[in-house]
């Protein structure tokens, strides 16, 4: 007789359901799991479903990710590379890798999202140095040839998404003529520049819903001391780019914005505490900074394609209302520099933007 499990969870079909029964009921004597406390953890745009269950000894989570829909093979290698590196992840109890299921430790059920303090912008510098840490950590372990390269077919391919998916069906503008060409000439100039920066490990989604707070669930022994590192989420699509990328991410993201003296006062000590590290950016902060922006404005494009898709193909439209935020990156950026005036002039023409009346950096 299968091992109960919480009826809350609704499963594509029966024989996935007892699959997944099954595999669980495997795991509880091993791991003094409670299979009836199974519920919803979190939840992902990818096809991977994350579940929390309850045991003797505290909380486990659980990763969904079916086989015909989600390799998990970069999870784990990406996971053990950032133990190594001495990063705060989850711990692989089990994998069933045929059926897609994974037993993984819980990192706390607190992101530093949800942590943030919107209302007392300095308050929330601890929280920003701690991801800092974390970020040279794992770019101080990196090695070539280990993850997948962040090349130009890659910035390419994830350049398409915009006019793909936001432009052609989310805005139904017609991708062509002059349209097309001032696309391909900005876009060629984003990965000229992206790729100049040296390359290091890349999370690629490094930002703080991607990041735990340690709570009471979460603290781990280490010897007489309690996890005080910030866990790192969501990082099985890591790849070897540009050092400016992570960095970006962390600043201008995809759900919260910053005033630029925040965006800069972090950005400044990331880069201070990454040459000391002897990481490759730079010796001209102006200069790095500029390579942020450029990295930024290459991902800001990109992830308002992926909202539009999540929307359109993949029936989540959660993620769209977050596009103005981007819209509003992308203009920042392509305002300081003349080489991006015609990409500007392409977005306020689409947006229907007649003329800028100042706006704070960001911030929608």
């Amino acid at each position: 007789m299968s091992t109960p499990v919480s009826p809350v969870i609704a499963w594509p079909s029966t024989e996935r359901a007892a699959a997944f029964a099954q595999w669980l009921e495997r795991l509880a004597t091993r791991f003094a799991l409670k299979p009836d406390t199974v519920r919803a953890a979190c939840a992902d745009a990818s096809f991977r479903r994350y579940f929390r269950v309850d045991g003797a000894d505290g909380s486990r989570i659980i990763m969904d990710a079916p086989p015909d829909k989600e390799n998990c093979r970069p999870f784990v290698q990406v996971a053990r590379l950032m133990a190594d590196a001495g990063l705060h992840v989850p711990a692989i109890l089990d994998w069933d890798e045929a059926q897609g299921f994974m037993l993984l430790s819980d990192l706390g059920g607190q992101t530093m999202m949800q942590a943030i303090d919107r209302e007392h912008v300095p308050a929330n510098l601890p929280l920003y140095l701690r991801a800092v840490d974390a970020l040279v950590k794992w770019q101080q372990a990196s090695r070539p040839q280990v993850l997948p390269p962040y090349d130009s077919a890659l910035l390419q391919r994830e350049l398409a998404l915009f006019p793909d998916w936001y432009l052609a069906r989310h805005r139904g503008v017609d991708v062509g003529g002059k349209l097309r060409a001032t696309l391909d000439k900005s876009f060629a100039l984003i990965i000229e520049r992206n790729l100049a920066w040296p390359a290091v490990y890349v999370h690629r989604d490094f930002m703080p819903r991607n990041l735990m707070v340690p709570g009471d669930s979460a603290e781990v022994r280490l010897g007489e001391k309690r996890e005080t590192r910030l866990g790192v989420l969501d990082f099985q699509d890591a790849v070897y780019g540009p050092i400016t990328y992570d960095i970006a991410s962390l600043m201008r993201d995809a759900f919260l914005s910053w005033e630029e003296d925040f965006v800069l006062d972090v950005t400044i000590r990331y880069w201070q505490q990454a040459r000391k590290a002897g990481l490759p950016v730079g010796d001209d902060f102006g200069e790095f900074y500029k390579g942020v922006e450029w990295m930024g404005l290459q991902r800001h494009l990109k992830v308002a394609g992926i909202f539009a898709r999540l929307t359109l193909r993949d029936g989540k439209p959660q993620y769209l209302p977050d596009a103005p935020r981007f819209i509003a990156y992308i203009r920042a950026t392509c305002a300081r520099y003349i080489e991006l005036k015609s990409l500007l002039r392409l977005i306020d023409e689409v947006e229907g933007i007649t003329e800028v009346s100042g706006y704070a950096y960001g911030r929608v």
